[in-house]
């Protein structure tokens, strides 16, 4: 396998590369610039695997002129919204990502999210660093309870799952939107299923967000939906910026429509609004889902599976298809 070459487009963490290096010839990226498309066609000139990030766009310009060398386009993440699938198996390139290993550290994420905003510590945090902080009031600074709310939970795939589980440990009480009823969370969590998204929002106290980025799901969070909402609502997103109408949630974040919003993706991610960064109510945190040394670590072995087993066997162990 060391005569393998395999290209990377970022840098990833230094015990994976290491891996990688023993393994095949790798083409690394050590100063984990954003390639564009031309530096990575270049990157794979008799590579066999193209192993992109969630930053890199790799769409049917990009396929089309990649060296007929590439077979398989190992995505080092979950998401493949940014994967032109449908191409890539056009010309017959297979294409994996690692979907079990980053659930528990999104799902921690996305909990940590709820209590941090329901609580306003990063308020707080700020008013503490500033030295604003002057005497204890019962009066000061008041948050709400995560505990025995109504979670609202769109898309109850693993991650959905994951955080419903730890719902359960706050005694919240779970609802959950999705393509098709998850009957082991009803079973095992009490989940009670919305078949409409409108019930699940004018119900839920906390909506957190945890489908996929498809066309049916982009700006699912918009105008309309958030009105749906109650006014003392929060809202939560560690599934991909673009499902959230950001434009629509600044004007209801800054009119009272909703009362806040914890955010770990964005729209036009890394950039990010003035207008969002100078709320108060919300909690923003860079893209954090699965910056864990164990997710990470775990995101790369798993890559590393999906190389060693298409090179042995011609198919991998998570493949997406288009």
């Amino acid at each position: 396998m060391k005569t393998t070459i395999v290209t990377l487009t970022r840098q990833w963490t230094p015990d994976i590369e290491r891996t990688l290096t023993d393994m095949f010839t790798v083409r690394l990226n050590p100063q984990d610039k954003l390639l564009d498309p031309d530096e990575i066609i270049e990157r794979c000139e008799g590579a066999m695997a193209l192993c992109p990030t969630v930053a890199d766009v790799i769409d049917k310009y990009l396929i089309d002129r990649l060296p007929a060398t590439i077979r398989l386009i190992a995505n080092y993440g979950a998401g493949v919204e940014r994967i032109e699938v449908a191409a890539a198996n056009a010309r017959g390139m297979t294409v994996s990502n690692t979907p079990g290993v980053v659930v528990d550290d999104t799902a921690d994420l996305a909990f940590g999210l709820m209590i941090a905003v329901s609580r306003r510590f990063s308020e707080g945090e700020t008013l503490l660093r500033l030295g604003l902080w002057d005497k204890f009031s019962l009066n000061f600074m008041l948050g709400s309870s995560v505990h025995g709310k109504i979670l609202g939970i769109v898309g109850m795939g693993d991650i959905g799952t994951a955080v419903a589980r730890r719902a359960r440990g706050f005694n919240m009480h779970i609802i959950y939107h999705n393509r098709h009823r998850n009957e082991t969370a009803e079973d095992e969590l009490g989940a009670v299923y919305c078949e409409r998204l409108e019930t699940l929002l004018s119900q839920a106290d906390i909506v957190s967000l945890h489908c996929p980025l498809t066309t049916a799901t982009h700006h699912l969070i918009n105008a309309d939906t958030l009105h749906l909402m109650k006014s003392n609502a929060i809202l939560i997103n560690t599934a991909r910026g673009p499902v959230i109408d950001e434009a629509a949630l600044i004007e209801a974040l800054s009119g009272g429509i909703i009362a806040a919003a914890g955010l770990d993706v964005f729209e036009y991610e890394p950039r990010i609004a003035t207008e969002l960064r100078n709320l108060k109510n919300t909690v923003l945190v860079p893209h954090l889902g699965t910056a864990t040394h164990e997710a990470r670590h775990a995101m790369g072995q798993s890559v590393i599976a999906n190389i060693v087993s298409y090179i042995r066997t011609g198919k991998v162990i998570n493949e997406v298809r288009g």
